[in-house]
């Protein structure tokens, strides 16, 4: 079998370390206003983004920068200079969207390879080799697309790289291609700034022209949520991904979530490939993982079942549910961590920490660590902040950061179960 590429989200420069303490091979990130998901863009400036893929290069990880935006006939002079900039950075790939920026990252950095983002919408191996003649090394397949389908493109196309979406938001609409936000809002899904509409509470109503009566149409009293898709979540379906040797990357999305999200989806994924390539896979572990982040709810959506098979892809009740843990602190040194909840003493909380580093058990005037059913727990005694003063608890938006009874890895969680 062949072995996937474990590929990440990056944020912004911190997300993008924890991807990589987490066992990513590769992170996507973007600056600037030509991806899909500006907000994440604004989180790195140039100079973070190319400390950004100094440090994947540092740890023999690949960077990949998003350029998958749709641009106006305005934005194409600026685009020419950002595709110049990003490529002396020594980004590994470009993710792009359009023909025609395909083109011009060819033109102006032809040594910097080309991938096709999702929302160019292949699903079959005639779209995919003209693409490839055109120079694209790798295509991010539609999310509708199926497995069977991604088997005989290799097979048409060896050459071609083909990347899916593991992990991650589902858009209702074709391959992303939506205008919801734009209608509503005047937000443009497919130049970064979509709105998420379809996660709102909607009312449907029925009118009689005739006698002008407007009818309340109730499915539930507060509306429901008409066009919320579930996230995807291929966890249970790892090796049998693996087992085709179609698939070159596993894509996670999720460029605007958590810092734990990062963490957690990368640990899982990377404990999952590991495991099939080791013959030891058992789906429970990583979905039990991915149980304590928040989501819409989970589906496996159209990679093993064609969509017109499916009836369980939709939340129609929320937008968005609690997992079964809630993150309360994370420390980026190992040394002190900052609250994300509440941390109160003589409470256990679990560490959450990359799959290969050591946890260092023992008790002070702090508190202790310990371990438990093949878990990792800290209990504090004394809350005392890096400057020595003394806390009874410590809450959210406490800027305080507060020492460890003993050096954890970097980048570590502290969790409870809800």
């Amino acid at each position: 079998m062949k072995k996937p590429e474990l590929l990440s989200p990056a944020g912004n420069l911190t997300k993008l370390q924890i991807a990589l303490n987490y066992g990513a091979d590769a992170v996507y990130a973007s600056v600037g206003s030509f991806s899909l998901r500006q907000r994440s863009a604004k989180e790195f400036n140039l100079e973070s983004f190319e400390e950004g893929v100094r440090l994947a290069h540092k740890n023999g990880a690949k960077f990949y920068a998003t350029i998958n935006g749709f641009p106006f006939n305005g934005q194409i002079e600026p685009l020419k200079k950002h595709i110049k900039t990003v490529a002396d950075f020594g980004v590994d790939a470009f993710i792009v969207a359009t023909p025609g920026v395909m083109s011009l990252a060819k033109q102006i950095a032809p040594k910097t390879e080309i991938h096709l983002s999702t929302q160019a919408n292949v699903m079959n191996y005639l779209d995919a080799e003209i693409y490839h003649e055109m120079g694209a090394t790798r295509i991010v397949a539609a999310r509708e697309m199926s497995l069977k389908d991604a088997v005989l493109i290799k097979e048409k196309i060896p050459n071609l790289e083909i990347e899916i979406f593991c992990h991650g938001s589902m858009c209702f609409a074709y391959s992303g291609r939506c205008l919801v936000s734009a209608v509503q809002s005047g937000r443009l899904s497919n130049r970064g700034s979509c709105a998420n509409d379809c996660r709102f509470k909607y009312e449907l109503y029925a009118k009689s022209e005739d006698g002008n009566a407007l009818f309340r149409l109730e499915e539930d009293e507060s509306g429901t949520h008409i066009m919320n898709s579930k996230d995807l979540n291929l966890s249970a379906y790892i090796e049998k991904i693996i087992q085709t040797n179609a698939v070159d990357s596993l894509k996670i999305e999720g460029r605007t979530k958590s810092e734990y999200y990062v963490a957690c989806t990368t640990r899982a994924y990377r404990m999952a490939i590991d495991d099939a390539m080791a013959g030891k896979f058992k789906a429970s572990k990583y979905e039990y993982e991915l149980n304590t982040l928040k989501n819409r709810g989970f589906s496996d959506g159209y990679i093993v079942h064609k969509p017109y098979e499916r009836d369980d892809t939709q939340n129609h009740v929320t937008s968005i549910e609690e997992g079964t843990h809630q993150v309360h602190a994370i420390s980026e040194d190992g040394i002190v961590f900052k609250t994300k909840f509440k941390i109160v003493p003589n409470e256990a909380y679990e560490i959450v920490a990359p799959l290969s580093s050591h946890i260092n058990l023992g008790q002070n005037e702090l508190g202790m660590v310990y371990e438990k059913n093949g878990r990792y727990f800290v209990e504090f005694t004394k809350l005392v902040s890096k400057k020595g003063k003394e806390f009874d608890e410590i809450h959210s938006g406490n800027e305080n950061e507060i020492n460890l009874p003993f050096e954890l890895p970097k980048f570590s969680f502290l969790r409870k179960e809800i």
